[in-house]
């Protein structure tokens, strides 16, 4: 059956291509269409000549992305969802947007030498002859929908629209002027646009941080995507102290200090979600630097089934949080989960016969029928200020946020020690080090020893993308190095592998999951505490009682499928 004839429809790109299923038999099979579709419309087809593609379209059995999706199976070429996807800016621009409207086509991304670009029409072998003329390298060809390409055209067109006519005007005025005239001009400068356009982005993107770094000759920004930074753009020198006053208006704080780091909040509705923003700026060599935490409201309500748990990890914490008194310590490093874990803990416990207090800096989500208070050292409300206070407010359960200093720990441990419930973290590498770290900090060890219930320990590693994974068999040398157990027949398992596609951003991740390791006490680990012993002891001791260490729960979950050795490794030590 020919390929859909509708005027710029996706054709074969070389006589060389032939389609090995009808388009029919494709849509079938993806259920975009029914048998008595199918069947309706090849009568009409051979009634009336048209082409297959173009009748379903016409009588609105398939939308026009379905169809293209199809198409684009039929000739043997990728569909790319240019809605879905983050076009590079820089990518986009190596070629005219006069060329790119005549010919459809969009440059999205670098691949190793390669240009990827998406095309309406891959069979138009001009067109591709000259983007690679232009660009000066080689080109692999996706398909999109000329709807799609138009939109991701105009988004490109209008952030350089914006950047060149900040960047001009940024140029015709000094920098105090830009300064003084900023908070007048807020509403409809073009900055503000780019700033929006930022945001938004990075909230269709998943980002959790924005980076907007000055450098000698431009501004970098970067996007936190699953743990990662990507550059997202580059944009001229001149909107740097525009931007950054923008955010500070935003973020209420002072636009003339820029000799000292600053801080402050903005709370935004992007996309139909409520999101919070930190916005945190640091003077650098080349001028300010601003980091934007995104906070999705929507993340605070999460359960703690989706956070990775393993069955056997969720059984041992689950007996520590349930019991009425205690402290349950979780640890890692920055952002490796450890609020949203504490989060969704508080979420189970909230209920109406319990008084839950928290003491947080910051607070990062708001939670319904808890008790949230936020840390001002300038007023004198330090953890430990608060913590007292706490203690006489009659409280079930108190989380405090960190425990940062030896004042916080004693009067964290004595609550624990008096009938409450006590959550908080530490910034710790795994959880045997957690008692030790306690000690460290001036605490008696028969006090941690008392007071500790359970620490659990935590990373955060990428998860394989669902539409692009792939099987491979590792040899059985990268299995004895990784220590990746055998199955239960003794064959080697076989593992899965990122790859790549218009889904995850060409990266073969998305989204994040939790490893785990879960350390209870027990009378030999609190006698190696109270005799001072190192957290390697303690960590053995904690092995011999069950306790599955962080690299073990990886492997685990590397063998299931839902990460890759390599991430994990990139992880865990």
């Amino acid at each position: 059956m020919p390929v859909d004839d509708r005027p710029g429809a996706p054709a074969a790109p070389d006589a060389t291509v032939r389609p090995t299923r009808s388009l029919g038999e494709i849509l079938l099979e993806g259920g975009a269409i029914s048998h008595e579709q199918l069947s309706e419309a090849r009568a009409e087809h051979d009634r009336s000549g048209k082409s297959l593609g173009r009748i379903l379209l016409e009588r609105g059995m398939v939308d026009e992305s379905a169809l293209v999706r199809a198409l684009a199976t039929q000739i043997g070429l990728n569909f790319v969802d240019l809605e879905e996807i983050q076009v590079d800016p820089s990518a986009a621009s190596l070629i005219p947007a006069d060329v790119a409207k005549r010919y459809m086509a969009i440059p999205i991304a670098f691949e190793e030498e390669s240009l990827v670009v998406a095309m309406a029409d891959p069979g138009n072998v001009f067109a591709i002859d000259d983007i690679r003329t232009l660009t000066a390298r080689e080109i692999r060809i996706v398909v999109a929908t000329r709807g799609d390409i138009g939109g991701a055209l105009e988004r490109v067109q209008r952030m350089d629209r914006d950047v060149e006519d900040i960047a001009a005007a940024a140029a015709e005025e000094s920098e105090e002027e830009a300064t003084a005239k900023i908070a007048d001009a807020i509403d409809d400068a073009p900055i503000v646009k780019l700033i929006n356009l930022l945001i938004t982005q990075a909230v269709a993107d998943r980002a959790s941080d924005i980076h907007i770094e000055p450098q000698e000759r431009d501004v970098r920004i970067r996007y936190r995507i699953d743990g990662v930074l990507h550059e997202v753009m580059r944009s001229p020198k001149s909107i740097q102290n525009g931007a950054l006053s923008r955010l500070k208006i935003m973020a209420d704080i002072d636009i003339a200090e820029r000799r000292i780091p600053q801080d402050g909040r903005v709370g935004l509705v992007v996309g139909g979600k409520s999101i919070d923003l930190r916005v945190a700026t640091m003077p650098t060599v080349y001028g300010e630097k601003a980091v934007i935490r995104i906070l999705d409201k929507s993340n605070a309500i999460l359960n703690l089934t989706d956070l990775g748990f393993s069955d056997h990890n969720m059984e041992r914490y689950e007996r520590s949080f349930t019991r009425p008194y205690g402290m349950i310590l979780v640890t890692g490093p920055t952002g490796s989960g450890k609020s949203t874990t504490l989060y969704a803990t508080l979420n189970i416990l909230n209920q109406e016969d319990k008084n839950i207090i928290t003491v947080e800096d910051p607070v990062e989500y708001r939670l319904a029928g808890i008790n949230q208070v936020q840390m001002n050292n300038k007023a004198g409300l330090t953890f430990a200020s608060a913590l007292r206070s706490i203690l006489r407010s009659d409280p079930d359960i108190v989380l405090v946020g960190e425990i940062r200093d030896r004042e916080t720990a004693e009067i964290a441990i004595q609550a624990a020690l008096t009938g409450h419930l006590v959550l908080s973290t530490l910034h710790t590498n795994d959880a045997p080090s957690a008692v030790s770290r306690l000690v460290e900090m001036g605490i008696e060890p028969f006090l941690v020893t008392s007071a500790v219930d359970c620490v659990l320990a935590q990373r955060l590693i990428r998860t394989l993308c669902e539409k692009c994974k792939e099987y491979y068999q590792p040899t059985p040398e990268a299995l004895r190095e990784a220590k990746v157990p055998l199955l239960a027949d003794g064959s080697a398992p076989r593992l899965f592998r990122p790859v790549g596609c218009s889904h995850c951003s060409n990266t073969g991740y998305r989204g994040r999951m939790a490893v785990h390791e879960v350390m209870t006490m027990n009378e030999e680990i609190e006698r190696l505490t109270v005799e001072r012993r190192s957290a390697e002891e303690i960590g053995r001791a904690a092995i011999e009682d069950g306790m599955m260490t962080l690299r073990q729960d990886g492997i685990l979950k590397v063998i299931d499928g839902q990460t890759s050795l390599e991430e994990t490794f990139r992880v865990i030590v």
